[in-house]
């Protein structure tokens, strides 16, 4: 998630941290060169970083360390300091340092009581980071319509498996990381470490809770996964909302080209993907085929505020199956960008390993086959993305035990009710499991972030409640 970034306001308060933290962790400047711009930004806001050394092996704590960077915008409001509160932003593997300002100016007077804190999590971003070397990646990708589709991914996910042969990133299980936010808490002398966790952060945030459940502040899981889905298993869950939430789209691009009626749109989406299994989608420079039509149409559907959006990427994606010009949008730029080049390599390598290290996956690639071939019926174009090969079925096998979460933190979950990037059966199976949590839904939203994303009073207001107080909402499931 990024959306965060572009609220950064030019009037934010400016607090200038001090220079060390209690237990002597070196706080320093940002800008590590001249051209570093995100590290500028930082400094113009009065955030500064610095680097926490752990073990690659929290087992052997003596063995090798890497080192994990955070960024810190200290409180405004001293009188009222509730201690630190650390952001993640879910991917898995997403770099946070940089939206440390933009947190400060959406959290208003409930973020004020908080040392916010961004860690970049191990390997990725400025934490010692691991770049496997990916000419294009599997993710955001699909097995496609046919069998050499398929056959063509699990060659490219066998093929960047073989990449990454640094043996640490066995040690880059959700387990891991949460023991490097508790040795960050234990660095800066704080007694208990809150936490706002967005996506595959809410896993994350259950993860610590479970490890350090004496140390637990406020809790904040915000769009939650299936803590039983840890990993890629979680993909294999979304095909059918996702394709009833095509259908919902539909509908409100009934009347264009597209289609008269949802039925209809939904055919002309079908027979769209159709024709990139034939051949590649000629759209301005680029060349679509079926293993990246249904991630353009992902990433649009994830929130229905883009349905206009998806609507005209869809219209141009039409023009191309039916041999006419087409001008590529920017959903489909940066799909190609992130699946089909190699811009997103480190972050795909980060993003692979903790998904492979949170979850068994099966090595045999006929599973996967038979799954997507009994499931095609039900969700045809996204039944694919769900059961594709990842590099996750020839990677080496974890080091670290998994978690299972079960336990009593109180805990706040925030969930839209539609959201298709984490589903609402799996927000209620986090708030079963991490039993004395109460549950906030966002009704009749298709959104991935909801807290601080979508300006929702209902939501933002009983969220900053619980900030400010530590006391959770008086039921333990809330409607907004």
């Amino acid at each position: 998630m990024t959306k965060w970034i572009a609220v950064i306001a030019a009037g934010l308060m400016m607090v200038t941290p001090p220079a060390a933290g209690r237990n002597g962790v070196d706080w320093h400047r940002c800008a590590q060169a001249a051209d570093d711009t995100e590290g500028q930004e930082l400094d113009a806001a009065g955030v500064q970083c610095a680097e926490v050394t752990v073990p690659v092996d929290h087992a052997r704590p003596g063995g090798r360390t890497l080192t994990v960077a955070i960024a810190r915008s200290v409180a405004p409001d001293h009188v009222h300091r509730a201690g630190i509160l650390m952001i993640n932003l879910g991917g898995p593997g997403s770099p946070v340092l940089g939206v440390v300002p933009a947190a400060r100016a959406v959290m208003g007077a409930a973020g004020a009581r908080f040392d916010l804190i961004g860690m970049d999590p191990r390997f990725a971003g400025r934490s010692s980071p691991i770049d496997c070397g990916w000419p294009e990646s599997w993710l955001p990708r699909s097995a496609g319509a046919t069998r050499a589709s398929f056959d063509r991914i699990t060659r490219l996910s066998r093929d960047l498996a073989r990449r990454c042969t640094d043996d640490r990133l066995r040690h880059m299980s959700s387990a891991d990381s949460a023991r490097d936010m508790d040795a960050v808490r234990v660095a800066l002398g704080e007694p208990k470490l809150s936490y706002l966790g967005y996506s595959y952060g809410t896993y994350l945030g259950a993860v610590y809770t479970q490890l350090f459940a004496a140390r637990a502040g406020r809790i904040v899981l915000d769009s939650a996964i299936d803590p039983a889905l840890a990993g890629t298993a979680q993909l294999r869950e979304a095909a059918p909302f996702r394709q009833a939430m095509l259908r919902e789209w539909a509908a409100t691009a009934a009347g264009t080209r597209l289609g008269a009626t949802a039925d209809q749109v939904v055919a002309t989406v079908e027979r769209v993907y159709a024709a990139s299994a034939r051949r590649p989608l000629r759209v301005g420079d680029l060349r679509l085929d079926d293993t990246v039509v249904p991630a353009i149409i992902v990433n649009q559907l994830i929130d229905d505020t883009g349905n206009d959006g998806l609507t005209a990427t869809m219209l141009e994606l039409q023009a191309a199956a039916d041999g006419r010009a087409a001008t590529p949008t920017d959903a489909m730029r940066e799909t190609v960008s992130s699946a089909l080049t190699s811009d997103s390599s480190a972050v795909h390598s980060a993003q692979t390993a903790i998904m492979c290290a949170d979850g068994g996956v099966p090595r045999d690639v006929e599973f996967f086959w038979r799954s997507l071939r009994r499931e095609r019926a039900e969700s045809p174009v996204f039944a694919p993305m769900a059961w594709l090969v990842t590099p996750c079925s020839f990677a080496p096998s974890p080091l670290t035990p998994h978690v299972d979460v079960a336990n009593r933190v109180p805990a706040l979950i925030v969930q839209a009710e539609k959201d298709i990037g984490s589903q609402l059966r799996g927000a209620r199976a986090l708030h079963t499991a991490m039993a004395g949590s109460s549950m906030i839904t966002l009704g009749g939203a298709r959104t991935h972030g909801v807290y601080g994303f979508r300006q929702n009073a209902c939501v933002d207001d009983a969220v900053n409640a619980y900030l400010t107080t530590g006391r959770l909402p008086r039921d333990r499931e809330v409607a907004c």
